[in-house]
């Protein structure tokens, strides 16, 4: 078996069923508040000021997804579902938090979700940071004080700032040797020869209790601190790759042959490797539990979306009536259709959802599974098992392809969400491991080039519909596969596929309201009238 990528190797299933967050954007709002997050702990002190610079997605649309109050919030050292978000300034006033947003507009060169961060703390330290949102609440830090870093928070990950100068690095290895901390990468950067140097060191398990005042005792050390990720692996469990299970399709089906188990049941084994049976099981225990309330509440108890474009549809396509679900989608597919919607109504009014992978397609997952499972009087673990085998598909597409709009469109968001959900569907009606990816391939093959054009940039219109869309071609893979169809295609050829095809879309067709349905008259009129991202 290959080497596997470091994101694949220490992801956990609840980084692709989640993270829990406060809608409306897993990306620009989630992502965007653990890039401040981390940027915060990479300097001393407590932090006075602070100021953002919004690039390319970030800056056409940050109002309207929360990215403002997500990044102050982040700096806070707020989690992704704490419900205080739509708070944050209020919060930083409180505080006494200085906080400011400077728009850079786009370039090309660098990721689609950018900031740069300026912090000053209490004790004078100054810092700039660059972070990029990835898509699903996964974030890295590239470059700190203009020296180019990858720090992703994937492993435990110690950060050091000191000088470049001969024994450094051995003493810092030293000490670590000396903690019984084993390094699972460690990299080194620095401005110039004998200057100043970032060395980042990512370790299996949790901080040696300790080993942070040795790092900083040593001579050449200016500063550090160990960066920690909620939901990384490192937060998890030590010893968190699992090199003897799968790294793409074909692998993960090789072990479901083998093993004799199911998609679901391999990646349930993979996520009791990394966090333990009962860790594992507290974590699912908590995403079914929103799950089952961001798909009910909105339909009982409708509310309107930050940008008063949506709500109460849910309820609408739920008391459709015998009638409509005879002749149309059916009473099972209608009902996942309205729970999908619902939970779209749910993240826009920044409420808390599950990401899955992605807010913008958090309804398509739960909509698909829990109808379906309601219909089949499933049981808690075969729900489970079923949004594991969700799970395994969607860290295949995170780590292959793309799951994040401004990077590959509404295909990377609802289209991945709906291969997932199909290759579910298909486990929860007993079918093979093979009959579920070729769903998902089916799935992904008949949403390629969906393109990314929110309504002033808010996750709202076209994407709940978008996400009952996403249901349908869910159900469709589904049944294809189940009746014996097969993809020509094989899962990891599509998710290349369909990565090669969100990069052949133009940045206005990808999640920067400059094109597509977000430049139609009657969508700009109605942006005018909403006044949200003004």
């Amino acid at each position: 078996m290959g080497s596997k990528p470091q994101s694949f190797a220490t992801t956990s299933a609840f980084e692709i069923l989640g993270p829990v967050m406060v809608g409306p954007s897993s990306s620009h709002t989630a992502g965007a508040l653990r890039c401040a997050r981390v940027a915060v702990t990479l300097i001393e002190g407590s932090i006075k000021a602070v100021r953002f610079t919004l690039w390319n997605s970030f800056a056409h649309t940050y109002r309207g997804h929360g990215t403002d109050r997500a990044l102050v919030a982040g700096t806070l050292g707020l989690d992704t579902d704490d419900e205080r978000i739509p708070d944050a300034f209020e919060l930083a006033d409180a505080a006494g938090l200085a906080y400011g947003f400077d728009i850079a507009g786009d370039d090309p060169s660098i990721h689609p979700n950018t900031v740069d961060i300026h912090l000053v703390s209490d004790t004078g330290a100054q810092a700039d940071v660059r972070g990029e949102s990835l898509g699903g609440g996964r974030m890295r830090i590239s470059a700190i004080n203009g020296v180019h870093v990858e720090i992703s928070g994937l492993y435990t990950t110690l950060f050091v700032a000191h000088q470049d100068a001969p024994g450094a690095l051995a003493a810092l290895t030293g000490a670590l040797a000396h903690a019984s901390m084993n390094i699972a990468f460690c990299r080194t950067y620095r401005t110039e020869a004998g200057g100043r140097a970032y060395s980042v060191f990512e370790t299996d398990g949790a901080p040696a209790t300790g080993v942070l005042d040795a790092v900083r005792a040593l001579d050449l050390v200016d500063y550090a601190t160990f960066i920690e990720m909620p939901g990384a692996a490192s937060s998890l469990a030590p010893g968190v790759s699992v090199p003897d299970l799968f790294d793409d399709a074909a692998q993960l089906l090789a072990a479901c042959h083998e093993k004799g188990l199911t998609i679901g049941e391999v990646m349930r084994a993979r996520e009791e490797l990394m966090s333990g049976e009962r860790r594992a099981r507290s974590n699912m225990a908590r995403v079914l539990e929103v799950m089952r309330d961001e798909t009910t509440a909105p339909i009982a108890r409708p509310r309107r979306s930050l940008g008063g474009f949506i709500g109460g549809e849910a309820k609408l396509v739920a008391q459709g009536g015998a009638r409509l679900d005879e002749t149309l989608l059916g009473t099972t597919q209608a009902s996942a259709v309205a729970r999908a919607m619902a939970v779209l109504e749910r993240s826009a009014s920044m409420g808390v959802i599950v990401a899955a992978p992605t807010a913008g397609s958090a309804g398509v997952v739960p909509g698909c599974v829990l109808a379906c499972a309601e219909a089949l009087d499933a049981t808690d673990d075969e729900i489970s098992d079923a949004l594991y085998a969700a799970a395994a598909v969607g860290l295949i597409l995170s780590t292959s392809a793309c799951v994040a709009g401004a990077e590959g469109g509404c295909q990377a968001e609802v289209g991945s969400a709906a291969a997932m959900a199909s290759a579910a569907l298909v486990q929860l009606h007993g079918g093979t491991p093979d009959q579920a990816l070729d769903a998902a391939s089916i799935t992904i093959a008949n949403l390629l080039g969906l393109v990314c054009d929110p309504v002033g940039g808010l996750v709202e219109v076209p994407c709940q519909n978008r996400n009952a869309i996403g249901v349908a071609a869910a159900f469709t893979g589904a049944q294809l596969a189940l009746s014996g169809v097969r993809s020509l295609v094989p899962f990891d050829e599509m998710a290349t596929t369909m990565l090669a095809v969100g990069h052949a879309l133009p940045a206005t067709l990808r999640e920067t309201a400059q094109g597509g349905i977000a430049v139609a008259p009657s969508a700009q009129s109605a942006c005018a009238r909403c006044g949200m991202c003004s």
